[in-house]
């Protein structure tokens, strides 16, 4: 056999493991990122124009999010938002509006408390994907119905979604990562918890 004919071959065979390295890697950066964004990546993936631009989009928030420097609540910062949560919650009874108002504002407090950025609402969801992808969506859905109640559209059933939808955030936001017996429980929670006893 000719050399050319060898180097032929030596060349294809380099391009075939090369294509193979570069598959293996689109997949298991793909895992990585599924594991990681749960439902986020479905989510990012439909409203992309390609799998590669969502998966390119949510390594960026990973980039972005890498140098932000998040940081947990102290227990008595932890403790006082819940106090103020049990508040808006009692509010919401006379005032539904009024508490939504105050719970996408107190939401906002415990970001911005935690370290996230307080730019436009899309900005802030993408970075609290990053850390809590499975309540992400609750955000923007509260986020959508008090806007559509704030505009006078929505109903109390609308605005009743909404804190549900917050108080989701809430828990995972104020949430104490080292799970402390100190841990200050979230209203809500301790009949949850009661319930699955």
């Amino acid at each position: 056999m000719p050399v050319w004919a060898w180097i032929v071959i030596a060349v294809g065979a380099v391009a075939l493991v090369a294509l193979i390295l570069w598959q293996v890697a689109r997949q298991q950066r793909t895992r990585r990122l599924r594991g990681q964004f749960g439902p986020e990546y479905q989510r990012a993936v439909s409203a992309a124009d390609s799998k590669r631009e969502a998966e390119a989009e949510l390594a960026e928030r990973r980039k972005r999010r890498e140098k932000l420097d998040i940081r947990p609540l102290t227990v008595e910062e932890r403790s006082r938002y819940s106090q103020e949560w049990q508040r808006v919650q009692a509010q919401f009874v006379d005032d539904p509006a009024g508490a939504v108002i105050r719970a996408d504002t107190l939401i906002q407090s415990v970001m911005a408390d935690r370290g996230y950025p307080m730019e436009d609402f899309e900005q802030r969801a993408a970075d609290v994907s990053v850390d809590h992808p499975r309540v992400v969506e609750n955000y923007r859905n509260g986020h959508r119905l008090f806007a559509k109640a704030s505009s006078g559209d929505g109903t109390t059933e609308d605005l009743r979604q909404a804190m549900r939808s917050y108080h989701k955030l809430f828990e995972e936001l104020v949430e104490d990562p080292d799970g402390d017996s100190e841990q200050v429980e979230t209203p809500g929670r301790e009949r949850e918890k009661a319930g699955r006893r």
